[in-house]
């Protein structure tokens, strides 16, 4: 088994004993990689690199996980993406 796969099933076993949720970010036609680069880096503390990352697979895939914990954590964080006018949700 490669280390990836072995991240990816501890990850999977990680979420289903502690109950983790995951924010995942739409890809929209309105707003700027810029305005989800500053919003990713203040709301869910990404790096920049970070942030770069996930506006470019969102941009490029439809949709990215761009945070994961526990709901209690999520929710706030998404609520202030949504009033960022970026679409999210917790999964």
């Amino acid at each position: 088994m490669s280390i990836k796969e072995k991240i990816k099933n501890s990850v999977e076993v990680d979420k289903k004993n502690n109950n983790t949720k995951e924010i995942v970010l739409f890809n929209d036609d309105v707003n700027t990689f810029d305005h989800v680069i500053e919003t990713l880096v203040s709301v869910c503390n990404h790096t920049y690199q970070q942030a770069e990352q996930c506006s470019i697979l969102v941009h490029y895939k439809g949709k990215c996980i761009v945070k994961t914990g526990t709901y209690s954590d999520l929710k706030p964080r998404c609520s202030k993406l949504l009033q960022a006018g970026l679409s999210a949700e917790i999964v």
